[in-house]
This record gives C-alpha cells, structure tokens and sequence, in this order.
C-alpha cells in the first residue's frame, strides 16, 4: 500500500466520521438547555458535554480503524501513536457561540504524517451545511466544489477576521485593530478561528489573524487555504512547540505583505 493509499483510506474515514460527529453536535445544539457546561477558566474558555461526547465519537472511530495512529484533540491532549500518523481535531471549535445559540462554530480535523505534514484538512460548519475541504496538492473544496482565495480585494476593501483570547493581552489585539481601522480597513469577529480561516479560502474573509492559537483550531484550515492559493504564516513559528500553539496568519496573497507590515508596525507601537 502507497503513501497516497494510507491517506486515502483515512479521508474516507473522517469525511463519514465528521458527518456523523456533526448530527451529534446538532443533536446537542438543539438541546442546549440540557447541556452540561464547565467554565475552564472564563467565558470565552468553555467546554460542554458537547465537545467531549464529539470527540470521544471521533477518537473512538479512528482507534477502531487505525489504532496505531496518534491523535491530538483539544479535549483529551496528545496520544502518540507508532505508524507515524496523527490526527488533529477539535470537536467544537467556538464554543461559546455553541452555549449562547450562535451559528460560528464548527467541527476541524487534520491529518499529519511522520514529517509532521498536513496531508488533508476538514472543516464541517453543521449549522450551514457546509464542508471545506483540501488535501495536499489536490486544491481546496467547498461542499465538493473547488474554490479560491479573493484575488481582487484589498487590505482596505477586504474584510480581515480577527481572533482573540485570553492566552494574550489585550493590547496586541487591539494595537492591530486600530491599525486596521487607522487604515481605512474593516474586522470582523465570528468567534471561530478554524470557520474563519476556512473562509480565507472560500474568498469571504480577505485575510484571518490572531496573536494565539492552539494547533487544532487551525492546522486543518491552514492547508485549505494554501490549497486555495492563499498564504499562511509559518506555524507555529519558529523555536515554538506544536502543543505550544502560536500567533496565525491566512490570508489573499496580495494581503498578506501589507498585513504583516501593519501587524509588526502595530507591535512597535504598543506599549
């Protein structure tokens, strides 16, 4: 069996397995009074019975396919594995948009190799029905359709989706924000960074940047980008550990030079 097989067998298996991890997610959605909520450490950092129960569904389903493999999800941490794969999920990513009944949270799940490569990247946003979806080297897809980056759009004319948690203060949100404004540019803030990468892709969203991020809000959604024909900032940088996270950055490639001047001058800036 090739290298493309062993890729192949496992897409097939998280395209049934994200299907069926958002019918239980919707399940729970619907019934949100009845969820069972645990503050981690405020009100953006929660975790409800919802996440758990979606990636115990995910996780079980790989170990039951391919046992070897190791798995990393934001619920349960790092489970190394001996084949030399590796899956990357988080089974609600925006949670707090989940609790108080907002449609920006979505399901992620990535697949590394021995090089710590992304093979294939899905995000299903159950709310819209909507999956995009990329592996390396075959484009990206929007509920099968190939789709791409906004060429066309400028840093001032774009929409830039910008992220922020309590990881990182306060000030290096903000010094970018008013940058972005000073510009003459508009934010959004959906309360999703996987959705809102993915929307990089799609052409929604010109560009998506957060000063912090955990690697299974994003690994998926960066290859989709790039798959799209955007730029993505090296994750997570330089001397920094995977498990670590670090700052994100997807954008339109004729975005992403006047971005990045705007974020690094905005950063000299800040007190």
């Amino acid at each position: 069996m090739t290298l493309a097989d062993d890729v192949r067998l496992r897409l097939d298996l998280a395209r049934a397995l994200i299907n069926e991890a958002g019918r239980l997610a919707l399940s729970h959605f619907a019934d949100r009074a009845h969820l069972g909520i645990d503050a981690k450490l405020n009100g953006q950092d929660v975790v409800s019975a919802a996440d758990r129960d979606v990636e115990a569904l995910i996780r079980t389903g790989i170990a039951a396919a391919f046992p070897g493999d190791g798995f990393l999800g934001e619920e349960s941490g790092l489970a190394e594995g001996h084949s030399g794969w590796r899956w990357i999920v988080d089974p609600i990513d925006g949670t707090s948009c989940f609790v108080h009944g907002l449609a920006s949270w979505c399901i992620s799940i990535a697949l590394s190799d021995a090089e710590r490569q992304t093979r294939f990247g899905l995000i299903l946003a159950p709310v819209s029905s909507e999956l995009y979806e990329a592996v390396a080297g075959e484009g990206a897809r929007l509920n099968g359709k190939p789709i791409q980056v906004d060429r066309q759009t400028s840093l001032e004319t774009g929409l830039v989706g910008l992220g922020a948690s309590h990881r990182i203060a306060a000030v290096d949100v903000a010094s970018v924000l008013e940058a972005l404004l000073t510009k003459g540019g508009m934010f959004v803030r959906s309360g999703s960074g996987a959705l809102s990468i993915a929307e990089v892709a799609a052409g929604r969203l010109a560009a998506y940047y957060e000063p912090h991020i955990n690697a299974w809000d994003c690994l998926a959604g960066l290859l989709i980008v790039r798959e799209a024909g955007g730029f993505t900032a090296d994750f997570p940088g330089r001397g920094r550990s995977l498990l670590a996270g670090g700052p994100v950055l997807a954008a339109a490639p004729q975005i992403a030079g006047p971005l990045n001047e705007l974020i690094a001058g905005a950063r000299r800036r800040s007190p």
